[in-house]
């Protein structure tokens, strides 16, 4: 049984993890109820969590930073060994394999600002040919009319 007073095993109060992590209460409550983030309950049903929930959360943070959707983190997480939270290691493993999603979205973004210059020239007013809404012309020939159809 974890020690809730202050031995050498000490669990942190929600509060705790909290301050100590920078991340608001509702942030660690909603993390616990996507299951990122596991706590215990004492006695009196107040939620205590591990010392190793620091790490876990800044591994959650850095991972949203970057632009890792929660349910791909979950994913992460769920994958290491009897729900250890991640080593240096694995965090290495983990974001090189992210590493090719965030290059996609990057060069993505990057064709995104250079076709804003075009998009600004047209105002909008041309949808047929709007590089943003209607990359390539992709639904020039499908004979539907024009106008906006369809926005990604």
């Amino acid at each position: 049984m974890p020690q809730l007073d202050g031995g050498a095993h000490r669990m942190l109060t929600v509060g705790e993890l909290a301050e100590r992590s920078g991340v608001a209460v509702s942030a660690l409550h909603f993390y616990e109820r996507k299951g990122l983030l596991a706590s215990e309950r004492t006695s009196g049903n107040q939620r205590r969590y591990r010392r190793d929930a620091l790490r876990r959360v800044a591994f959650i943070r850095v991972s949203q930073r970057v632009g890792i959707p929660l349910a791909e983190i979950r994913a992460a997480l769920e994958s290491l060994p009897e729900g250890r939270t991640p080593t240096k290691r694995d965090w290495a493993r983990l974001s090189s394999h992210w590493r090719e999603a965030l290059d996609a979205r990057i060069a993505a973004l990057q064709h995104l600002r250079n076709d804003l210059t075009g998009c600004i020239g047209c105002g909008c007013l041309s949808l047929r040919t709007c590089t943003l809404q209607n990359p390539d012309d992709t639904l020039g020939g499908t004979g539907d009319g024009t106008g906006p159809r369809r926005w990604d």
